[in-house]
Formats: C-alpha cells, structure tokens, sequence
C-alpha cells in the first residue's frame, strides 16, 4: 500500500500509525500534515475555536517529574486567585465573544467541592458560556457536583498510554485510575478532553501511538498533543525538549485517524516554535486556548518556563488573533464549540451547509 492509499484509510492498526509517525522524507511529511488539513476541513470546518483559559490556583500536591508546579519545586512562589477573581476573570472573557471557560489548576484541594461548584454556578448566572474544568484527578462524587453546578467538559490529559512510564512520571501513580476517572466522567455527561506530551524522556513512537490508540478509545471530544518542555527545579530539567515536527506529526495522525475531534494548537508548541500555533492549525488542530490569567499570576503558572501566551491586554487578544486566522484563510467561531460527536456524529461537516 502506498502512503496515499494509507492517508485515505479509514481505520488504522497499530502498526500503520506508527510508520505514519516515523516518517522523515520532507515529500511524505508534507503529504501527511495536507491530508490532515482536509480531514480537518472535512469534519471540522474553517472555524477556530477559542477557549479562554483561567489559571486560578498554582499550588499542587503532586510531584510529577516533568511539572514545573510540582509539590517539590520549593522555589515556586504559590498564588491562589479569589472566587471573586475568577468569576470577574470569566465575565470578561464572555464579554469578548469568547464562550468557553476553562478553569486550570494544579490538583489543589483548598477549592473543595462546594466552592468549586460555586464558581461554576456564579459564571453561569452572568454568562452563557460552556465551562471545562481541567484540576486534576478528584472524587467522583464532586464531579457529579460539578456536572449539576453547570460544568460542561473535563480536561484530563493521560500523558503518556505506557503503562510504565506513566508510574515513573507519576510517581507510582497508575494509568488505570486515570482511565477510570475518564470513562466515569463521560458516564456522567461531561465532554471529555485528554491527550499526551510528546517527547518525554525515554517514550517511543510506539508509545505515542499507543497514545493515540487510547484516545480513540476512550472516544476523546478533544485530544491535545504538545511538546515536552524541561521545567527548572524538576527531575528533568536538562533533559531534551521536544521535537517540534514529531509532535506536528503527532497531531497529523491523531486528526486523520480520529477525525472528529477538537485538537488545540498548543501553547507548549507555540512556546518552542514561535510559528507553532500557525503550524498547529495547518497540521489538523482546530481549537486556540488563548491564556487570561490575570498578569499579576501568570508568570507564576510555570508548568514549564518562557510561556508563550498573548500579553497584550486582554480586550486586544481577540483582535490579534482574528488576524493571525485571517493570513490562513481561517476564522474565529462564534459558537460554544460542542463536541463534533454531539453536533454531528461521524458525519463530515461539509454534509452539512449553512
């Protein structure tokens, strides 16, 4: 089979995944990344969803070895933002025309149960926006609590789908409770995220397959794959970054073989090539999460170092944006940005005129 013929499969073994990622000739590259690009037009659209990210607590109790905010990094100055903050935080956002939220923290329990659900209920009363929560592995009875508060999608990315290596990074965590906590939010009605880090120490391409295989599986509504960077103050703070092209062809495969899913352009990816978001949303990425943490806070978020987030004021974030979409004959959506599953199944977008 050649790799046209491969490219318009459509389903994939393992082994074709693989040998998709493990390409290198610049020719076949630029074949894989185009026909991501139309699977992406195909089921997604020209569209650019926006979310509007809140990084409201930077305090965290786990040690993971690649995490800047890791309880270990003792030299990390901690903030946790006000109810009050956010909520105003998430009003601005909405006011923008940006209408999903997504509340980002270390796992940090001060925010128990019935302050989380009340600041999901607070940004709900003001504005018709959709809500993702992305705090980490919690009880599942507060994510029911969450669900009835209003809270619409959990981003809970896996990291890596090796079984192995996941307890490594994780200090002996398991890969199984992660999936487990997945698969009972999706029970619950939320929209599911997750996704992997491309280029941690000792993974494979293999293994990054694996990831993808896993995120067709647990039947993902947005899947993220951004490069490793090396956090100071972590196990692997020498260690090597990420390769920018392998996580493009990362996200290449990952569109052509789950094809109805929302996928970032990351900021990771846009941290280590200054061009990376355009080259994301060229390689089958749909979605932009553009960072409003107040400035006051946002330096001290540091998963990894040198962020590269918009830091104009937030009102000219949108402005900026809309240009950058406008050069690759893309635009902002004006929508919440559902799940492509819930809106239109397995069917291709382009079935459907507007």
């Amino acid at each position: 089979m050649n790799l046209k013929e491969l490219l318009h499969k459509e389903s994939f073994t393992r082994e074709e995944i693989i040998s998709l990622l493990k390409l290198q000739k610049g020719e076949e590259i630029r074949e894989l990344i185009n026909r991501a690009d139309e699977v992406r037009r195909e089921y997604c659209g020209e569209e650019v969803h926006l979310r509007g990210i809140i990084e409201f607590s930077n305090y965290c109790t786990e040690d993971c070895l690649y995490c800047g905010l890791r309880a270990g990094n003792l030299k990390l100055q901690r903030y946790r933002m006000s109810p009050e903050e956010i909520i105003e935080t998430a009003k601005q956002i909405s006011n923008l025309g940006i209408f999903t939220i997504v509340l980002q923290s270390g796992e940090d329990s001060y925010y128990d149960k019935d302050l989380i659900a009340y600041i999901i209920y607070s940004i709900k009363q003001y504005s018709d926006v959709a809500i993702t929560l992305s705090i980490g592995e919690r009880e599942f009875d507060e994510y029911r609590i969450w669900k009835l508060a209003g809270a619409d999608r959990y981003l809970l990315k896996h990291e890596t789908a090796n079984p192995k290596l996941y307890s490594i990074y994780h200090n002996k965590q398991k890969l199984e409770d992660r999936i487990k906590h997945l698969e009972f939010l999706k029970s619950l009605g939320y929209q599911i995220g997750s996704g992997n880090i491309v280029g941690l120490p000792m993974q494979t391409e293999e293994d990054i397959a694996d990831d993808i295989l896993l995120c067709s599986k647990l039947d993902l509504d947005m899947a993220a794959f951004g490069p490793f960077i090396p956090a100071p103050n972590t196990p692997y703070r020498r260690r090597k970054a990420g390769n920018v092209m392998l996580t493009l062809k990362t996200m290449a495969v990952a569109r052509i073989v789950l094809k109805n899913v929302h996928i970032p352009a990351t900021t990771a990816l846009a941290t280590i090539d200054e061009a990376g978001r355009i080259k994301g949303l060229t390689s089958g990425a749909n979605v932009i999460m553009p960072d409003f943490t107040p400035m006051k806070y946002r330096q001290y978020y540091e998963i990894y170092p040198n962020r590269n987030t918009i830091k104009d004021d937030p009102s000219a974030v949108k402005a900026l944006l809309t240009m950058q979409l406008e050069s690759i004959g893309r635009k902002i959506s004006s929508g919440k940005g559902d799940s492509l599953k819930l809106i239109f199944g397995n069917d291709k977008i382009s079935h459907y005129p507007y």
